[in-house]
This record gives structure tokens, sequence and C-alpha cells, in this order.
């Protein structure tokens, strides 16, 4: 692409992620800028998204938008029509990815290793707490909105006592809610790049948040987690964890950069959690620091994602 053609990084929207949407925004539109690019920031009013595409002229959108409209489909389907070049994945994988129930159906029917789970529609009769005992047979269990991001709404239920509450309000988030056990271990993340039309994983990420759960608080808050990059991991653990990412990436119908989720238990057996097909972008977070361990810097690497746009929803 030329580097006179106007690039709009998309940010921010009306989901709950916006905040931090805004925060990645700005960090790739100045690497991006420091790379020589024509930068437009656009702040998402999805009413007036086309109207606001057209007063820039933007010929390609990097799109910085997380959770709903950025991550579900929605923002893809609308750039598919007006025939604009994007970043990330195209709309079904959004969609996949941003659902958690329909990502984790998937990866149970090709054979991914995912925890087991129950799947809960609001509206619904169900005895919680009695269901989900004998499911799991024993506590904890994860309680999460099956379509929110950023640990938004989750919550690790400990006694069978705060199961309902919990139900309750992760359905303040989301239709569907998905209830898995806790599977006690490492936690890691793979972050996967697109290199010459091949997914590629690039180092695992071991998350080790001081509280002991990486909940929204550990996530965004400076100094209450630390990332060991790459992850302290044997070569054949490493490489097991990898092949797991890339497979989801792969089912998923993933492109672009993604990140794949993984919790590894004491077995050493992995089990992935979710997908996320717009992950954080920040100087500080997990993929530039992935990247940055195999010697990409964070300018570089908004280029290389930006330079793998494209249409025909992937």
């Amino acid at each position: 692409m030329n580097k006179n053609d106007v690039v709009a990084v998309i940010m921010g929207g009306p989901s709950a992620e916006r905040e931090i949407s805004l925060v990645t925004g700005a960090a790739i539109a100045g690497a991006l800028r420091e790379k020589g690019y024509n930068v437009a920031e656009i702040d998402l009013e999805p009413k007036k998204l086309a109207l606001q595409l057209e007063e820039c002229n933007a010929k390609v959108v990097f799109n910085a938008v997380h959770g709903m409209y950025g991550e579900d489909g929605r923002l893809q389907t609308l750039l598919e029509m007006l025939e604009i070049p994007y970043t990330g994945s195209g709309m079904l994988a959004s969609a996949l990815g941003m659902d958690k129930a329909a990502s984790k159906r998937i990866m149970q029917a090709a054979g991914i290793a995912t925890p087991k789970s129950l799947i809960f529609v609001k509206g619904e009769t169900h005895d919680f707490c009695g269901e989900i005992l004998s499911a799991f047979k024993k506590m904890p269990v994860v309680v999460k909105p099956a379509t929110q991001g950023s640990s938004i709404g989750v919550e690790i239920v400990k006694n069978d006592t705060d199961i309902n509450s919990a139900m309750e309000k992760a359905f303040t988030y989301s239709r569907e809610v998905v209830v898995e056990e806790f599977i006690q271990g490492k936690e890691l993340t793979v972050a996967i790049m697109q290199d010459g039309g091949m997914a590629v994983a690039l180092p695992v990420i071991n998350i080790v948040p001081h509280s002991g759960v990486y909940d929204f608080h550990s996530k965004y808050t400076k100094g209450e987690t630390e990332y060991l990059v790459p992850a302290p991991l044997d070569k054949e653990t490493t490489r097991h964890v990898q092949e797991l990412a890339v497979a989801t990436y792969k089912v998923l119908g993933c492109s672009g950069v993604a990140r794949v989720d993984v919790m590894l238990d004491e077995a050493g057996k992995g089990y992935v959690l979710e997908a996320n097909t717009v992950p954080g972008m920040t100087a500080t977070s997990l993929v530039p620091k992935a990247a940055s361990a195999v010697g990409i810097s964070f300018p570089d690497l908004c280029e290389k994602i930006l330079l793998s746009a494209s249409l025909n929803d992937k």
C-alpha cells in the first residue's frame, strides 16, 4: 500500500471494553505514524461509521475495537460491504472467537482439548447449583459470560452457595453463560501471526498474577501480574501448547494476528480457554511482548499487521 493512503485506526465504541480499546488504538496510531503512515483515528460511532470512513477517505482499516462491534463480526461485515480492506480475522471467525459458547462447540467437534463445560441460556429454567454440582462433582468452577472479553463478568466460584449470584451477574453481560471446570496449573497465552500464508506461533507467555487470579484488575493494573517470555517450559511442552494454539486458530478460521489462551494442568496437558481475534496492542500488551522476544519492535509489529489487511472475509 501507498504510505500516503489514509489508514483509519478504529477504536473505542460502546462496548464494556471501550477504555481499553482507546488505549490500544492510540498506541497503534502512534506506532504507524512513527513508521510514516498517514493515520486517521476514529472513535467508533456504529450508526455513523460509514460516514466517518468516507469523511477521512480511508483506504484501509486497522481494527482496534475490543468487544462488541470490533470482535463479533459486525465491523468486519460493514467493511466487506464497503470494500475497505481491514486487519484481523473475517466476519465468521470474529463472531466465533467472540462467542465462547460457539467456539467451545467448534473446538470440541474438532477434538481440541478444552475444559469440560455446561452452557446455559438466559430465560431458561435451571437449577444452576444442582446441575453444576452434578456435572463437575467438585468446586471451584469458572463462570463466564459467553460474549465478553477482558475477564469482564468472569468469576471463579469456590462455594456452591455463590453459584446463583455468579450466574446472575454473568447473565447481565451475555445471553449465554459458560460454566467450566477449573484447571489448576499454569496460565499461558500464545500469539499467532500469518507469515507467508502460514500460521506461526510466537513464544509462549506464562501469566503469573500476584493475586493468583488473572482478572480484570490483574490484567490492567500495572505491577499486579508478571509475564514470563518465553514461558519456563521444556521444548516438548512448548511445542504442545503452540500446536494447540495454532490448531485453534485454524479451526476457527482466524487470520492476521490473534491470541489463544491455554491452561496447562499439573500433568502437562494443555486446555484451550478461548481465542482473542483483536488482542490488546499497547506497547506492553501480550502480543507485543511475544513479538519483542523474537526481535520484532512494536512499530514493526503494527506495520506487519497493517500489511496483512485484506478483504473477502479472509
